[in-house]
């Protein structure tokens, strides 16, 4: 694909991210985009590691799992490494997964089995945040050369974005759901004992601090409770 021909795909990329609906509409998106996309690309995928362990956020293609969940048990691998990296590294290439590798000699001989050829991976961030990799695969050997790293590097960018917007309004929507159950909860105790707004409230804080419990889910609670006596 010609460098004129991938700007204008990535601009209409860019619209698609951001009419999904929620961040995992998001995610799957792009994992499907860089199929589509980047020339070579078999599968592709999203990876976090959430406290020392591989999580596949989003799967375009049945090797993607597998290499992740052997990432996983192995503890090694490129894009586990790449997604936990403190040190700035943000990307790497696996040009050739039929020769040796020693830096995941372990996993290479695995990857070899599943049928990778050949890999690469940029990390997501948003808002200097490590969100994941996102890692391409291919069945051939020497499929990701340097141009298909900066069209990694674009594809990269462009997700991010899509993904923080997401994000947002995900949190959005979770604040306005956590805001009316409240406030459900709340109406429910001041017609059943006669409470006002504030001592209301305060029971549900003290029910919350109590158990340790968030806010949220004790008005959810209440709210069930309500509604089986009727």
């Amino acid at each position: 694909m010609e460098w004129r021909e991938y700007a204008e795909q990535m601009a209409l990329l860019a619209r698609n991210l951001l009419a999904q609906d929620s961040v995992q509409a998001t995610l799957d998106e792009i994992a499907a985009s860089a199929v589509k996309l980047v020339d070579g690309c078999d599968a592709a995928g999203i990876l976090a590691v959430r406290k020392g362990r591989a999580v596949t956020l989003a799967a375009c293609g049945d090797m993607v799992q597998e290499c992740d969940r052997l990432q996983g048990e192995l503890g090694e691998g490129p894009c586990f490494d790449l997604a936990r990296r403190k040190d700035g590294e943000r990307l790497y290439r696996i040009p050739d997964l039929t020769r040796p590798e020693p830096a995941w000699e372990r996993f290479a001989t695995h990857a070899r089995e599943l049928g990778i050829g050949s890999m690469t991976g940029v990390l997501l961030y948003t808002s200097d945040e490590d969100f994941g990799a996102l890692n391409l695969y291919s069945r051939r050997p020497g499929a990701f050369g340097q141009d298909i790293e900066t069209a990694g590097w674009l594809l990269a960018s462009h997700a991010a974005v899509a993904l923080a917007d997401a994000r947002t309004i995900d949190q959005l929507e979770h604040a306005l759901e956590t805001r009316h159950a409240i406030g459900e909860a709340m109406g429910m105790l001041m017609e059943r004992h006669g409470l006002n707004q504030d001592e209301a409230f305060n029971v549900l804080r003290r029910i919350s601090q109590h158990h340790n419990v968030k806010l949220r889910d004790v008005a959810q609670r209440v709210r069930e409770g309500h509604t089986d006596q009727k």
